[in-house]
């Protein structure tokens, strides 16, 4: 009896500081979400996450990355938020284009596999 299913890969990346998770898909997506909505919160909102979390989140990627991914904008008469700062955005890039490579290669390799 022969079962002819196609067989799949799926990886999931991190990004280490040290013994640290630094980045993942989900912390991109907070920044590029911070980056589009100019605050956690309405990141936070929009991912249906808490702010609490995203806060943590944040505060964790800045404390682990050589230079901080996020910085606060202090209220005042227009309220607060916050900006992915350059080296937040090419962070973001790296992992993107890390990603797109490993994604190519599996996709190629994958075709070579059978059982």
């Amino acid at each position: 009896m022969s079962n002819n299913k196609k067989l799949s890969v799926s990886f999931r990346i991190w990004f280490f500081s040290g013994d640290e998770k630094l980045l993942g898909k989900g912390r991109v997506e907070l920044l590029q979400k911070i980056d589009e909505l100019g605050s956690i919160s309405n990141a936070a909102k929009s991912m249906k996450m808490s702010y609490r979390q995203a806060w943590q989140m944040v505060e964790e990627m800045n404390d682990r990355a050589k230079i901080p991914l996020v910085e606060k904008k202090l209220g005042g008469k227009s309220g607060g938020g916050a900006v992915i700062t350059n080296a937040g955005k090419n962070t973001i890039k790296l992992f993107n284009d890390f990603e797109n490579k490993v994604a190519q290669f599996i996709k190629e390799e994958s075709k070579l596999l059978s059982i």
